[in-house]
């Protein structure tokens, strides 16, 4: 039997798991439920597990004879959006909904454990499963790091994947190196000086300052990023004045900056702090620039990453591997990788209407049969990094 036979047999299994966390979303650290079930089922399956960590966080630990310590990481949490799907597993909570496939991810590792525990004569080892809550904006990967999740046993190396409705089913993505981006959120509060907004020559104009500071801001990818490096900065707010007839004190703009590599992201950095501080002094205003770092980048260990592409190919066959997929979209995952060398995979799950159904959106949804796809991978990775039973 095939590692997909094998994963097929309990295809109903994981709708069933995925349709029950998708009914039932919840957020950040706060996992309750969802890590409830997951550690139960992993005290079923033999796993000692350890709940509590970075919220509700839940390590679960198979030894299996002596052997490489692998890692597996898995999210969990939901997003607070109000689901537009008419389908009968919609989430029942008003304003949550599981609109990134975390769903899907917990009821893949669930797939995961349940087959590497019924299969332990296959592989040899430790298999050690992160299940990871607050991955949406709360860092629940560096909160688990902080709190030891990585210790006792320290694994060697891991594997993470994601469902991807940017690829339809049928292709699964592993790329070495940076694939997805270090992000930071900026916030820069400009001081003018007020007045009636009939006599400007009056004031010092922080709306006009924030105008021309987002115009300047544009010039830092065009100007100051070589064509073959990549970056994004964006502003995402800007709040300032409630009066049609009134020139405002003070404006603020809020954004973001992505970044593949250390280089590349202190120069952006250095250029919006030089841009944001040159633009008020120009103006006559003052400003302060606050930087918050949320997560580095998400790089693929090349050794782990070639692996998985070999997997990729004998279990789904040659067609169906997909390299060079990169996003600047962020993952707190990183946290973990920077630890430990691993590849994180992209599973195509876009199902024909993908382009109606993005990442965060309130009719997000997937192709159910890429939980197959990404358990089997998953699975004949983890046998390949470890020896066989009795070598």
């Amino acid at each position: 039997m095939s590692v997909l036979d094998e994963v097929n047999e309990i295809y109903d299994q994981l709708v069933a798991w995925r349709r029950d966390f998708h009914m039932h979303p919840e957020l950040g650290l706060d996992t309750e439920r969802t890590a409830g079930i997951v550690a139960a089922k992993l005290r079923a399956l033999g796993f000692e597990v350890q709940e509590g960590i970075a919220g509700h966080g839940v390590i679960g630990v198979l030894e299996n004879g002596s052997g490489p310590v692998i890692m597996t990481r898995v999210d969990m949490d939901a997003l607070p959006i109000q689901e537009e799907n008419p389908v009968p597993y919609a989430s029942q909570i008003p304003g949550r909904m599981h609109a990134c496939g975390h769903d899907a991810h917990t009821a893949m590792g669930l797939g995961i454990a349940t087959l590497m525990a019924r299969k332990r004569d296959t592989w040899q080892g430790t298999l050690k499963m992160i299940f990871q809550p607050g991955e949406e904006g709360e860092n629940g990967a560096e909160i688990m790091v902080r709190e030891g999740a990585l210790e006792n046993p320290r694994p060697e190396k891991a594997l993470a994947l994601h469902v991807w409705n940017h690829m339809r089913f049928g292709k699964v993505a592993a790329t070495a190196g940076p694939v997805m981006a270090a992000a930071e959120a900026w916030k820069a509060t400009i001081w003018g000086k007020g007045g009636h907004g009939a006599v400007p020559e009056n004031t010092v104009d922080p709306i006009v300052t924030a105008a021309l500071t987002i115009t300047a801001l544009q010039t830092i990818i065009s100007r100051n990023v070589g064509g073959l490096e990549t970056a994004v900065v964006s502003v995402g707010a800007i709040h300032s004045g409630e009066a049609f007839n009134v020139i405002p004190d003070t404006a603020e703009l809020r954004g973001t900056v992505r970044t593949f590599t250390p280089e590349v992201r202190q120069r952006v950095l250095k250029r919006l702090n030089e841009v944001v501080e040159g633009t008020a002094t120009t103006m006559g205003a003052r400003t302060d620039l606050e930087l918050m770092p949320l997560t580095p980048a998400l790089v693929n260990d090349p050794e782990v990453t070639a692996l998985v592409q070999e997997v990729i190919k004998d279990v789904l066959g040659p067609d169906a591997l997909a390299a060079g997929v990169r996003t600047m979209g962020s993952e707190d995952a990183a946290f973990f990788f920077q630890e430990v060398p691993g590849c994180y995979i992209f599973v195509g799950s876009g199902p024909e209407d993908y382009k109606d159904r993005p990442h965060h959106s309130p009719r997000f949804d997937i192709d159910e049969r890429a939980m197959c796809h990404g358990v089997a991978v998953m699975i004949e990775a983890l046998r390949r990094m470890m020896p066989p039973k009795g070598a």
